[in-house]
């Protein structure tokens, strides 16, 4: 079977790695790619917010799947397209994709069917919201309710930078002007993934991001600065808590409005007190957790990708290495701000080299032979480990072989994980 991937960062560089390596892909081609999914697979030089040239390119190489590594083509009606045109894809339709792409639209499926999360208002307008917020006070979550590459959550923890991020939203920052204000919850975050092909749900793995930019978790929100898979906190009591409470729950109801959820859930949770809440949903592999979760797939992906498409996922059983699995996000420095491109990353060669290491690329280029940065998240370098310990110390020995002036990262992936370990 021959195969498009549509997507350039890490996650999709995760992604190609896996289906590469099952014997049901003869031909593994990805759009638009980047300099190291190039090495394992053939990048189509095809413009993917042109459907009618995806589905073009599709029949002209006699694709069987097509996989949709981001949100952005989801929530813009891809998968849609390319079933219209008789075209396998793994990914939710456009309606589906706005559990991502609208948290309001995610908010109010929660309330209709009794799924746990924040206590929340809408808001399309600025005093609205600011009447929201004085009459709640802080501590208090507000989103932009579009997309927003993981930047457009604020917790504000006092006034003046719960106002800020109203100003931020309704000045359109984010591509639009709506909000959601939710009330602040305490407790441990984790990452739950589930497929679905509409029906059935087969949960996958957990894990745990780490999303300011700075060791200790200070700073501003990012994209992500790395992940580690398993989730310690996410006990099999919790998972399954999750399972029945929360995401087949949300499978229904999109399957009652007439609009079956195909693809993978993305479950981002808070442990409260009364147990797991939903903080939001992602209709999309994670980034930088899908590259641990591809880390620890012991099961051929594309076999489940397609089960998803065929409805055949109450067949399916999904297998995983006992192993840990940790990565590293290094960075432009002035992520998340404006960052230098195009300097000389040097040194992959010999830290790919590492038993147990995968260095997966994100915002690289090619320039005269040499590999450099073309975005704020350059370089994921993911390892695997018996414990979390090693796991670390194997990542990081990794990075420590990347040649890189330029570049940063955090020097503390996985503590919260290390600490529990270590309290055993």
């Amino acid at each position: 079977m021959n195969i498009l991937l549509i997507g350039s960062g890490g996650r999709e560089h995760a992604l190609a790695w896996a289906i590469g390596n099952s014997p049901l892909c003869d031909k593994l081609f990805v759009a638009p790619g980047n300099p190291g999914i190039g090495q394992i697979a053939r990048l189509a030089d095809v413009k993917v917010t042109d459907h009618a040239a995806v589905i073009a390119f599709c029949k002209a190489e006699a694709i069987g799947l097509v996989v949709v590594g981001p949100e952005a083509p989801l929530v813009a009606g891809l998968a849609d397209d390319l079933q219209a045109a008789g075209i396998k894809v793994f990914g939710p339709s456009k309606f589906a994709a706005q559990l991502e792409g609208s948290k309001g639209f995610t908010k109010d499926i929660c309330a209709k069917y009794g799924i746990p999360t924040a206590a929340y208002g809408r808001f399309t307008d600025k005093p609205s919201a600011l009447a929201y917020l004085d009459a709640h006070g802080v501590p208090i979550v507000i989103k932009a309710d579009g997309l927003a590459a993981g930047k457009g959550v604020t917790v504000a923890m006092d006034i003046t930078e719960a106002r800020a991020a109203l100003d931020d939203i309704f000045s359109g920052r984010f591509g639009g002007a709506e909000c959601v204000i939710e009330e602040f919850l305490e407790g441990e975050e984790a990452s739950f993934f589930v497929l679905t092909d509409g029906r059935n749900a087969l949960p996958l793995a957990t894990a745990q991001d780490h999303k300011r930019v700075g060791d200790g978790d200070t700073g501003p929100n990012t994209g992500g600065m790395g992940a580690y898979s398993p989730a310690p906190c996410m006990t099999q009591a919790l998972c399954d808590e999750a399972l029945e409470k929360i995401v087949k729950p949300t499978i229904r109801a999109l399957s009652d409005m007439g609009h079956p959820y195909v693809g993978v859930l993305y479950a981002g949770l808070i442990l409260t007190k009364d147990g797991p809440k939903l903080i939001e949903y992602n209709c999309r592999f994670g980034d930088p957790e899908c590259q641990v979760l591809m880390m620890r797939l012991k099961d051929d992906l594309v076999t489940l990708l397609l089960a998803c498409c065929d409805g055949t996922l109450d067949k399916m059983s999904a297998r995983w290495f006992d192993d840990v699995a940790l990565t590293v996000v290094m960075c432009a420095r002035g992520y998340p701000g404006d960052v230098l491109k195009g300097t000389e990353i040097r040194g992959l060669e010999g830290a790919a080299a590492m038993e147990g290491v995968e260095i997966f690329h994100a915002g690289t280029a090619e320039k005269n032979g040499m590999i450099v940065a073309s975005g704020g998240r350059v370089l994921n370098v993911t390892a695997r480990g018996a414990t979390e310990r090693e796991a670390q110390a194997r990542a990081y020995a990794a990075v420590d072989r990347i040649d890189w002036p330029e570049g940063f990262c955090r020097r503390d992936i996985g503590w919260r994980a290390i600490e529990k370990e270590t309290s055993k």
